[in-house]
């Protein structure tokens, strides 16, 4: 076999298509450890907790996220596709008016958005949301 460039050409990008895609887990392993350092491994609740997200980014550097957990004494925000995980954390006072929050992060590529809210009992509520990304915004 004679190796031409065409076909160098060919083999390289299989090989930075097959490494991306072994990489995508290894993201969402990260996730998971950060939300299970964050909770301490108690079990997760759903439903006290708003997540806003377009279900469609046209620019993964900045993506609207708007997030409501009444209350809340904390909210993160995770992003299981990016190499850090962890994108935010707001923290509420006893006399916080409203336990909401806004912001615009970034997203490496179409992920899942995670808002985990530490209520004030001491319990965790999660919310999720899925938002395709048209264009990457970490390095892509």
């Amino acid at each position: 076999m004679e190796l031409t460039r065409r076909k160098l050409l060919v083999l390289g990008s299989g090989a930075v298509a097959l490494s991306s895609l072994t990489a995508l887990p290894a993201f969402a392993s990260l996730t998971d450890d950060a939300i299970a350092e964050l909770t301490g491994g108690a079990e997760l609740g759903e439903g006290a907790i708003t997540l806003t997200a377009p279900e469609i980014a046209e620019n993964g550097n900045t993506v609207p996220i708007e997030v409501s957990a009444p209350g809340a004494v904390s909210i993160t925000l995770f992003a299981s596709g990016n190499p850090v995980p962890n994108v935010a954390t707001f923290n509420f006072g006893p006399l916080s008016g409203s336990r909401n929050a806004s912001t615009r992060i970034r997203l490496a590529t179409t992920q899942d958005v995670v808002a985990i809210a530490k209520m004030e009992d001491g319990s965790f509520q999660q919310a999720t949301a899925n938002v395709k990304v048209t264009i990457g915004g970490c390095g892509g």
